[in-house]
């Protein structure tokens, strides 16, 4: 059977893409209302770079694998 559909990994990029927006809005609303989860090391503002890597890695899958039409 040959590859014809959609890869998979565009799929992966896209979730990772919704994610890590997700991620990294909820570490934006917690830096700009100064409101922090009581947990350690919540100095470091870890959904913020999380959801920037995940973001990133996202948009990465998303551009290497998009959908293209063959043109045979």
């Amino acid at each position: 059977m040959r590859g014809s559909g959609i890869p998979i990994w565009f799929f992966i990029g896209v979730l990772l893409l919704i994610y890590g927006a997700l991620i990294l809005g909820y570490g934006l609303f917690e830096l700009a209302t100064g409101y922090l989860a009581p947990v350690e090391l919540n100095y470091l503002h870890t959904p913020v770079w999380w959801g920037a890597i995940l973001t990133a890695i996202g948009v990465g899958y998303c551009i290497k694998f998009r959908p293209r039409r063959n043109k045979n």
